[in-house]
């Protein structure tokens, strides 16, 4: 069944509807001018109560990590005091620091007045809902944060609803992960909406959430008309045939997608059929990861094929990389690879396979080695002349002239020469390797 989704709420804290977290008065500002950056930032912990983190007294660098310091709510604010100023950090890491939704309002209403910082993240801080509503404030008039990243969060439907509903029309954010977090189907049509008119975001991460059936639905149908974006991750998800057949129709009409990760999800066979009837029109996707998933060689077969057959497509690379493919796959991308020869496909081959393969050129080496050709071979044994000769007596045949062929070797090659499963062989089709 669809899963509709109550609102995950974290600790309750004022919220009030105007920033009001006393970060700066213009006397302080006065004060600040005469600080260095670490003075200024001691001062803060000294007034916060806050705990001082040695790496933020070496401020020097436009990158900023302070990931897994434990910075919490005190902290936060301790940093924002000094960030409002700051003009040398572009990227705030801040990941996994307990921040929850009081140290985020510190950071937001720092951003309402720093113009430096670019991207922030802020993943696995136990923001909930709460934080949700403060970022998606700040994010109302922002001018300059373009890569935010919110993993891990705890970020439900309504988080989402959040998210989107202020970045329907937004230009400036052009990268936001949301994954790891608690989107479900109604979430994920929030977000579907959103990509229909959002004419920013290039890097969407959505992996690691619910969002399956309706939800999958309405992402495909916003991806369709989306301009802008150009990876989408939706690994972990729970995708099956129903989120595959919309994500194909969206590739049907999608012009600027080029990298599409559907990994570790409940994609079969008929899953990925129903994808390629997308792939096989599409002309931009470029990087295509389906490892971890339900399909087989089969399916595996089916991609390829149609990856090949599209002479648009610009399809470079192509994980299945958990998938056993056998000898009819690897001739199909050695085909493939004669047009194009740059085409990167990983998957895993058995031993058999790979010897299998080599079966037909060690077949054709022997007879050159006696300066005689397959067509010679054949023709000894055609007795009628009527250029087919009959799998038994070419089984025969290879074993007493001693092939180095096994068994199995042998059979492959059989079945490869009587692909209709006659029990005869027309040697004709061997005139090329003569």
């Amino acid at each position: 069944m669809d899963q509709v989704q109550e609102s995950t709420q974290g600790p309750v804290t004022d919220s009030g509807d105007e920033w009001d977290t006393d970060l700066e008065t213009d006397e302080a500002n006065n004060r600040h001018q005469s600080l260095s950056p670490a003075e200024l930032y001691l001062q803060a912990c000294l007034q916060t109560g806050a705990i001082p983190v040695s790496s933020f007294l070496n401020l020097v660098e436009a990158d900023l990590n302070l990931n897994h310091y434990g910075v919490g709510p005190r902290g936060a604010k301790a940093l924002a005091i000094v960030l409002l100023t700051d003009k040398n950090v572009t990227n705030l890491e801040l990941e996994d620091n307990n921040l929850q939704a009081e140290g985020a309002r510190y950071l937001m209403e720092m951003l309402q007045t720093n113009m430096t910082i670019q991207s922030i993240n802020l993943s696995n801080n136990q923001l909930y809902r709460e934080g949700a509503e403060i970022i998606s404030k700040m994010l109302l008039d922002n001018y300059y944060i373009k890569s935010i990243k919110l993993s891990g969060n705890h970020f439900d439907d309504s988080a989402a609803k959040c998210f989107a509903d202020v970045l329907k029309g937004d230009y400036v954010v052009k990268e936001l992960d949301l994954s790891h977090n608690i989107f479900c189907v109604i979430g994920g049509v929030h977000l579907g909406h959103m990509l229909a008119t959002n004419v920013g975001i290039e890097v969407l991460n959505l992996s690691w959430n619910h969002i399956r059936t309706g939800g999958a639905v309405a992402l495909s149908a916003g991806l369709k008309e989306n301009s802008t974006l150009k990876k989408l991750q939706l690994s972990w998800n729970g995708f099956g045939q129903v989120e595959a057949e919309s994500m194909g129709q969206a590739l049907k009409h999608n012009h600027t997608l080029v990298l599409l990760d559907l990994s570790s999800n409940l994609l079969d066979d008929k899953a990925v059929m129903l994808l390629c009837q997308g792939l096989a029109t599409n002309d931009t996707l470029r990087v295509l990861k389906l490892s971890h998933n339900l399909l087989t060689n089969t399916g595996a077969l089916t991609l390829l094929k149609t990856i090949k057959n599209n002479r648009k497509s610009a399809v470079e690379e192509i994980d299945i990389s958990t998938v056993f493919v056998n000898e009819d796959f690897l001739e199909v991308l050695k085909a493939a690879h004669q047009s194009r020869p740059a085409l990167d496909v990983r998957y895993i081959v058995m031993n058999s396979v790979t010897r299998n393969l080599s079966a037909l050129q060690i077949f054709q080496k022997f007879f050159e080695a006696q300066n005689e050709s397959i067509t010679d071979f054949f023709k000894a044994l055609d007795k009628d002349g009527a250029m087919t000769v009959s799998t038994s007596t070419f089984r025969k045949a290879v074993k007493e002239a001693n092939v180095p062929l096994d068994q199995r070797q042998l059979e492959w090659l059989i079945k490869k020469f009587d692909k209709d499963c006659t029990a005869t062989i027309l040697y004709s089709q061997f005139a090329e390797l003569s």
